[in-house]
């Protein structure tokens, strides 16, 4: 496949515009189409990245037959279902995170993937991130001994009340939009948690302001938090046995870290292209090109071990959502 893959994007939010950004730094991608229900706000999103079509409707796109993979930058409750129409109508899908509002729900995408054998992937972009990728192999290898204790927090102030941010119909909440990446860290270094542990506080609509969160496991444990009531420093650390690695802020599209090993600190940078949507950008494009319905880094299984996480945290915190069945 020489040709440039066509993206379609869904959902032409402040998310959108930093991913298309980045879309337009990758040599083999185009931006043929974009959707949003204002026609207005469509033809000034295809005009400022020269996509060739710019629809009203969802379903429009989905139908464009040029089309050969849909981005879903919408609201979370949104997810499942313009996932499963983008892949009935033979598109590759990159969702935003979370995958979806719960384990059902991603199980449902998961199925109609497999089912119809297109390339399916949760745009976790944090796991494509260089400093990233080469932290997991140094704690794979050894580097800093056994893993013993993970820190990391998503916190900053939310100030509009009346957003999409807290709104309890869009899946709205410090969790599910923050505090999905320190259990993602958590998860991608130590797997599964034996024992889970959350506390939240709630705005007035009903969704979380913030959520702390201890994830036991048999030798270790992670402290974990996510907030839309006051800022954090945003490093996010990982100790062991022989050493710990610091990911410098903001840690989820951190440009670098620190390894500690015997009171000597040796400093990495690793400057991303763009802003950094562009390595999962490029995962697409390698799974596509080969025919994989799914990504090693960041397969189907895996977002539905997140998402079983994120679930149990909310069953314990009392969250839930006014758009669940």
């Amino acid at each position: 496949m020489n040709k440039k893959i066509k993206w379609g994007i869904i959902g032409l939010g402040n998310i959108a515009h930093q991913f298309s950004k980045d879309l337009l730094k990758v040599k083999d991608a185009e931006i043929y189409a974009v959707a949003s229900r204002n026609i207005e706000k469509a033809k000034a999103f295809a005009s400022q990245y020269n996509a060739a079509k710019s629809y009203a409707w969802y379903e429009d796109l989905l139908k464009d037959a040029q089309v050969d993979i849909v981005y879903i930058a919408t609201p979370h409750n949104l997810h499942k279902d313009l996932s499963i129409q983008a892949l009935i109508n033979n598109k590759h899908v990159l969702c935003e995170k979370p995958v979806a509002l719960n384990y059902q729900e991603a199980s449902e995408i998961i199925k109609v993937a497999n089912s119809t054998g297109k390339f399916f992937m949760e745009a976790f972009w944090t796991r494509f991130n260089p400093s990233v990728r080469e932290v997991l192999d140094k704690v794979l290898q050894g580097e800093i001994g056994e893993v013993k204790y993970i820190n990391a927090d998503f916190a900053f102030k939310v100030d509009n009340p009346q957003g999409r941010m807290i709104n309890p119909e869009n899946g709205g909440g410090s969790l599910l939009d923050m505090g999905v990446y320190p259990l993602f860290l958590s998860y991608l270094i130590l797997g599964k948690p034996k024992k889970i542990l959350a506390s939240a506080n709630f705005f007035d609509s009903g969704v979380d302001s913030q959520t702390s969160m201890i994830l036991h496991y048999n030798t270790a444990q992670a402290m974990l938090h996510s907030s839309f009531v006051s800022p954090s420093n945003m490093v996010a650390t990982i100790s062991g046995t022989e050493g710990r690695i610091n990911l410098n802020s903001i840690w989820h599209e951190t440009q670098g870290y620190s390894l500690v090993k015997n009171n000597h600190t040796v400093e990495y940078a690793y400057p991303t292209i763009g802003k950094g949507f562009t390595y999962e950008i490029k995962e697409c494009h390698q799974c596509i090109k080969n025919n994989k319905q799914e990504s090693s880094l960041w397969s189907h299984q895996q977002s539905l071990d997140l998402i079983f996480i994120v679930d149990e945290v909310r069953r314990q915190t009392g969250l839930k959502f006014t758009s669940e069945k």
